[in-house]
């Protein structure tokens, strides 16, 4: 008889941890993403360095790219794909496999001065290719072709980490180069299709129980795809023409694009549960940060492109990594869905940290102070959602009575 996903993860005998895939990710990809900026703190004050061949902005961007993101993918690819597919999901020694994999990553790029030349990085995209086997692998025994799609970003992430390691190896500053617009391209394009058919849906059942009379309109109808496909190009364009008046003008268009697509979803309606509105903002972060990396090509001199990039990569994938970890961990270790004081803090924690950094972009006066806020809240939000959240992580999921 075949088992279940809740038998296979109460048949593992060994720490609760591996019992299921969202549970080492979610948590130590969250203390990741605060003892690195506690790191990158210290490399900048120069009361630190580490023997690492990046410098240490691309070692920032890096470790919050393909470190942090990483982890939180995985950790909710392991855990949806199995309910897309209905196949069993890897637990056990497998996933602890997978999670040395990872942490092994973040040690050799730490300290890849020690290392022979070119061995960090071979360590460190380990990961994300075993990663990307398992699920491809997955995907296709469980002929769940409609989401084919989500392999292929992944393999697409999986390049633009190779293109960081490239550019670094030639001595290039890897923050500026092909690799980091390639990475950022492909976690907006999985926001684009994973969130655009979680958030709408979530929403839907939610005010469905309240009886509302106005529903979000279904994913993925053609405005969507069309979106999508624009998507797609102005991206394209900004990998490969930055400076162009072109690319301004595509991102300016599906900034107004994607954020048609979300006022599409009836987000105002969520504003009593902050475990939706969460997801309806952190998306809006995505078309910002389009607008603004538009009007930051076109209009260099008034909006710096730094800032545009923090929009996404702190706003949209930080709040939105950080909402679906709350949602995710609170559904699956029995929990009811419910949003305390402590997980609406660390919301107010990380979408105060995205604001002192955009506004440190503006106010030369006051930047340094801004970046310490920042950073100070970032540190805050994940620590506090390791805080609040990582007991349950640790533990077995309760029995029904």
């Amino acid at each position: 008889m075949k088992q279940t996903t809740s038998e296979q993860s109460r048949q593992w005998q060994g720490p609760a941890v591996f019992s299921y895939g969202f549970r080492p990710f979610f948590l130590f990809g969250a203390l990741w993403a605060a003892l690195a900026m506690v790191l990158w703190i210290l490399m900048l004050s120069g009361s630190l360095q580490l023997p690492t061949h990046l410098d240490p902005i691309s070692w920032h961007a890096h470790e919050f790219l393909f470190g942090y993101l990483g982890a939180i993918i995985a950790g909710f690819l392991l855990t949806a794909v199995p309910n897309w597919t209905g196949r069993l999901p890897v637990v056990g020694w497998n996933l602890a496999g997978l999670f040395a994999l990872w942490l092994a990553g973040r040690v050799a790029l730490a300290s890849a001065d020690l290392w022979p030349t070119g061995l960090a990085a071979i360590i460190d995209l380990s990961f994300p290719i075993v990663l990307g086997g398992v699920i491809l692998r997955e995907i296709i025994a469980g002929k769940n072709w409609r989401n084919l799609v989500v392999p292929a970003l992944l393999s697409v992430f999986i390049l633009a980490n190779l293109l960081f390691h490239i550019e670094a190896a030639r001595g290039e500053i890897a923050a500026q180069g092909y690799g980091l617009r390639v990475g950022i391209s492909a976690v907006v394009l999985m926001i684009s299709v994973i969130g655009g058919r979680v958030v709408p849906s979530f929403t839907r059942n939610w005010l469905v129980q309240r009886k509302a009379t106005r529903l979000p309109v279904p994913p993925m109808q053609r405005f969507d795809k069309a979106t999508l496909l624009a998507t797609v190009l102005a991206l394209l364009l900004w990998v490969f023409a930055p400076a162009f008046a072109l690319t301004g003008i595509a991102l300016l268009i599906i900034g107004l694009l994607h954020f048609a697509r979300l006022i599409r979803w009836q987000g105002a309606q969520t504003l009593a549960e902050p475990l939706l509105w969460v997801l309806h903002l952190a998306y809006a972060f995505l078309p910002l940060g389009a607008l603004l990396e538009g009007f930051s090509i076109l209009r260099p001199d008034l909006f710096p492109a730094i800032a545009a990039q923090h929009l996404w990569m702190a706003g949209a994938f930080g709040l939105m990594t950080l909402a679906m970890m709350t949602r995710a961990t609170l559904g699956h270790t029995g929990q009811t869905l419910r949003a305390g004081l402590g997980t609406v803090a660390i919301f107010a924690f990380l979408i105060g940290s995205v604001i002192a950094r955009l506004a440190a972009a503006f106010s030369s006066g006051a930047a340094m102070t801004l970046y310490s806020l920042s950073g100070a809240l970032w540190i805050g939000a994940f620590l506090g959602f390791a805080l609040f959240y990582g007991a349950a992580l640790m533990k077995p999921k309760p029995a029904r009575k």
